[in-house]
């Protein structure tokens, strides 16, 4: 390792030879080569049946001016900064999971050299290798449930006898909230039939909060679901929420990925001897 740097890890995984190398045409933050980095020998925490030289973390060098504590404190704060560091982080994790069996770590993982970090890694080993195992041949996908701008607008009625400004604007408001309660029931079968689709196809799920602001525009996001599904089982599970879909016409269902498994990915070891990321 070159003095100044510390070592950045993005993910864990299986230790296949192909993988190393596609490793070596790939590139992490900062344009730095990636590497596998396999655990040390000197673990006590080692899995049943399983060889230490299985696991290998992806890892590559960064700036230690710019991975310190104080130094990352700063930088979340800048945006352009955070979202470059966060596009290549994801970059990497996908470019593995497209070869191997992946676990992403969270980002802006570091330690102070290769060593620390394969310490970590033979210290972890048995949770990693059993949350690879469960991972593996699996894919996540995300199902986004949206209202629609117009989803809530009454009907157009037959027109009406002439009333009074207040009595209309309270009869157009009790309407618009009939409609938008009428949405809402929509979204909650749409929902029950999702999660049914789902026990059929995928092996676990997790339910993240809605999506506000920017991320959705002018549309509300009602729910917001990520599910690991088995490789063999992924396009019926997407073609039976896009029929179930068209089912709700002021709704839109939206199926997102293949992901690399973030929704599923146990938390990254805490090294004594690196920065806390904010969460």
């Amino acid at each position: 390792m070159t003095t100044g740097n510390l070592t950045y890890v993005y993910a864990v995984t299986h230790h296949p030879g192909p993988l190393n190398q596609a490793l070596a045409g790939l590139h992490g933050i900062g344009q730095a080569p990636l590497r596998l980095l396999p655990p040390t020998g000197d673990t006590t925490d080692s899995a049943p049946g399983t060889s230490l030289a299985q696991l290998a973390f992806v890892a590559s060098d960064v700036p230690e001016q710019d991975f310190n504590e104080t130094a990352l404190k700063s930088h979340f704060e800048d945006l352009d900064w955070l979202e470059y560091v966060a596009r290549t982080h994801h970059e990497v994790v996908q470019a593995v999971a497209a070869r191997a069996t992946v676990l992403p770590l969270r980002m802006a993982t570091v330690y102070q050299d290769d060593h620390r970090a394969r310490q970590a890694l033979s210290t972890q080993q048995a949770v990693f290798t059993q949350r690879l195992d469960q991972l593996r041949a699996h894919t996540e996908y995300g199902v986004k449930v949206y209202l629609t701008p117009a989803a809530g607008q009454p009907p157009s009625a037959a027109p009406a006898p002439p009333a009074s400004p207040g009595k209309a604007y309270l009869q157009a408001r009790r309407a618009q909230r009939h409609s938008r309660d009428a949405v809402y029931r929509q979204a909650e079968q749409a929902a029950e039939i999702i999660e049914a689709i789902a026990s059929r196809h995928t092996t676990q799920r997790v339910r993240h909060a809605p999506q506000r602001g920017e991320l959705t525009g002018p549309q509300e996001n009602v729910l917001n679901d990520a599910y690991l599904i088995p490789d063999d089982q992924a396009e019926q599970f997407q073609a039976a929420i896009a029929d179930a879909a068209r089912s709700f016409p002021d709704l839109r269902i939206e199926v997102t990925g293949p992901w690399a498994p973030y929704s599923f990915a146990t938390p990254a070891p805490a090294p004594a001897d690196t920065p806390e990321p904010p969460r």
